[in-house]
């Protein structure tokens, strides 16, 4: 079950390798504005005014609190020896 579950990962990880840095910053962009059209509102409730750097640090957190939430590892960690490794992500 978990090799199906690394392979989109693993698939994005070899095309995001060959694409152009025009690609790669249209792809950022659009992930930002994908974050500023869902979190935007929530921060612009809680008190922040929009477009201003506290407003956009409120929508990085909690785009990273709902990636935490969604069970993506923030960090991994491996250690071991001899061909043996044992990982841990949190």
């Amino acid at each position: 079950m978990r090799h199906f579950l690394l392979l989109p990962v693993v698939a994005a990880l070899f095309l995001g390798g060959c694409a152009t840095p025009a690609q790669r910053a249209t792809e950022m962009q659009r992930q930002m504005d994908e974050m500023v059209t869902v979190y935007g509102p929530a921060c612009t409730k809680l008190g922040y005014q929009a477009h201003t750097d506290k407003w956009r640090d409120c929508i990085l957190r909690l785009d990273a609190r709902d990636s935490y939430l969604r069970g993506y590892p923030l960090t991994t960690s491996c250690f071991g020896n001899g061909g043996f490794l044992d990982c841990m992500s949190y």
